[in-house]
Parts: C-alpha cells; sequence; structure tokens
C-alpha cells in the first residue's frame, strides 16, 4: 500500500507548504502547539471543513515525522489534536553553522554515547548487526585479505567485522581500534575501516588516512568500506538510501557525508597513496582499496 499511495506524502507536504502552514507554526514559537482550528483561522479560507481536512492533512505529516502531535480534551470531552514543528535544528545549521545534533544536545554524538550506557549499547548492537550482514557478503565476494599477515580495524566498535575476518583468515592478527566507552563493553574474541570515512569532514578524514599511511608497511593497504553517491541522484531504492545517510551524517557530524568515488580518491591521492581502486560490491556498500 505504501508503494501504491507513494504520491500522497508529497501532495500534502506541498500543500502545507503553500499555504505557509509551517511558517505560521514556527512564528507561534519554538515547541508551540497549535490546533488546526486556530491555523485555519489565520488562512484566507471560508471553507468550514478547512479544520478537519488540515488536521488530516497534519495526522498524515506527524506519522514522517514532520510535525509532533499531542492530544487535549476539550469542554465537551471531545479529544482534539494539536500540533508543533519538531526542533532539528538543521534550519540553524545552515544560517548560522554548526552542528544541529550539537545544537539540540550541547555536545557531539560521541561524546554523548558516553554519557548514556543504554543508547550506546543500543547504538553498538545496531552497527553491529548491520555489519555482520555486509561483513558476511564481503567475505563470500572479496578476497583482498588473503596473505595479509596483520589487520587494524579503525573504529571497529565492538569487533564483530575483526571476529568475522579472522575466523575466516585465522593467520591474521587482527587488531580492533576504537573509543574506551565503546571496546569496554566488546566482548573477548581469540586471536578495516568500514563507515568511518562518512562520519568526518574531509580534512578529519584526510589527517585519519595519513595516520594510516604512515603506520603501513611497504606494500601495505587501507582497506575501506563504504556507501559511494551516484554523481548525479536517481530514483532508485539504493540511491534514496545513502543520501537518506547523507543527510543524518549532515545533522549529527562535522562536516560527515557520504561520498561520491571521485571524492574517495581524491583523499587516497591527497594523503599518497600510489593506487586506489573499487574491489567489490556487498548490498550497495563498497570495498575499495588504497595501496600504499
Amino acid at each position: 500500500m505504501q508503494l501504491v499511495s507513494a504520491s500522497v506524502f508529497p501532495m500534502v507536504l506541498k500543500s502545507a507548504v503553500k499555504l505557509d502552514l509551517l511558517e505560521i507554526m514556527a512564528k507561534a514559537g519554538p515547541g508551540a502547539f497549535i490546533s488546526p482550528s486556530e491555523l485555519a483561522a489565520q488562512l484566507p479560507t471560508k471553507n468550514p471543513e478547512a479544520p478537519v481536512m488540515l488536521d488530516r492533512m497534519f495526522r498524515l505529516l506527524a506519522t514522517c515525522s514532520v510535525l509532533n502531535c499531542t492530544l487535549t480534551t476539550l469542554y465537551d470531552g471531545r479529544v482534539e489534536r494539536l500540533y508543533s514543528l519538531p526542533q532539528y535544528h538543521l534550519t540553524d545549521a545552515v544560517l548560522d553553522g554548526g552542528v544541529p545534533f550539537n545544537k539540540a544536545y550541547g555536545m557531539t554524538t560521541f561524546e554523548y554515547h558516553g554519557t548514556d550506557p543504554r543508547f550506546n549499547k543500543v547504538f553498538n548492537r545496531a552497527m553491529s548487526d548491520i555489519t555482520t550482514m555486509s561483513t558476511k557478503k564481503i567475505l563470500e565476494d572479496y578476497k583482498g585479505f588473503e596473505g595479509l599477515n596483520s589487520i587494524v580495524d579503525v573504529g571497529g566498535g565492538t569487533a564483530a567485522t575483526m571476529n568475522m575476518i579472522v575466523s575466516k583468515y585465522p593467520s591474521i592478527k587482527g587488531i580492533n581500534f576504537d573509543l574506551p566507552h565503546v571496546i569496554k563493553d566488546a566482548p573477548a574474541y581469540p586471536g578495516v575501516e568500514q563507515w568511518i570515512c562518512h562520519g568526518w569532514s574531509d580534512d578529519h578524514c584526510l589527517k585519519l588516512l595519513k595516520n594510516c599511511y604512515e603506520a603501513l608497511p611497504t606494500n601495505g593497504k587501507v582497506i575501506i568500506v563504504e556507501r559511494i553517491l551516484p554523481e548525479a541522484p536517481d530514483t532508485s531504492a539504493a540511491t534514496k538510501s545513502k543520501v537518506h545517510g547523507d543527510i543524518m551524517m549532515l545533522a549529527y557530524n562535522p562536516g560527515g557525508k557520504e561520498r561520491t568515488e571521485k571524492e574517495f580518491e581524491a583523499l587516497a591521492k591527497g594523503v599518497g597513496f600510489s593506487g586506489f581502486r573499487k574491489a567489490c560490491c556487498a548490498y550497495h556498500t563498497w570495498v575499495m582499496e588504497l595501496n600504499k
């Protein structure tokens, strides 16, 4: 049904924008809730059904997190829905600079993980589950681990990726590298850089890759596992997922972004790597090799 009615959401959102409904709500103040009747009263309309129509439109927008919704009981016992604009801080970031997440919580995402053990545990579990799926596919198709003596997984989380690699290639010495509040929850496994670059700006990535480059032996390589954006957006599900991820990085991390192939290659050349190639693709995630 979502596919059949896919045009409904953009239709409703476009109408809300053309009627200046979101602008009216914004003028009510941050976090202010307003009823459909109050909104209808500010429109140039005499349609008696306008409040009901707005309520139905806003109910849809609330299911998509465009609006917040709360309930209030009227004097006659009827329940009325009130709506407000979520405070995403993205507009403030565009106008004034900064990171939306930092504006909302007063700290970076990485600092927040250290203050909320439950969230940190849920996040690490989510990353572990995602990387487990992609790594399983990578190990089926990618042969670049063969012949390696050791691997350092930079930002390896709870070591789910490293465990799978050394399980298939037991001769490899695996080193998992991450922040203390992440490592302390990692299980002990007997004895790559995955989805790291998208969380950082180009300057940070150049510094990170430079450190990796200097630590590599002659003929060593950095293996990057990341999504690659197309140069021009298309309507495929894969591209939509990648672009959504790009906006998440924009909102959460300073300079974080998904990158195109040319942008990854520019990072590699900027550090001094002699070679760059896309090795294989696993579930719309690419394995890239940077050779020293």
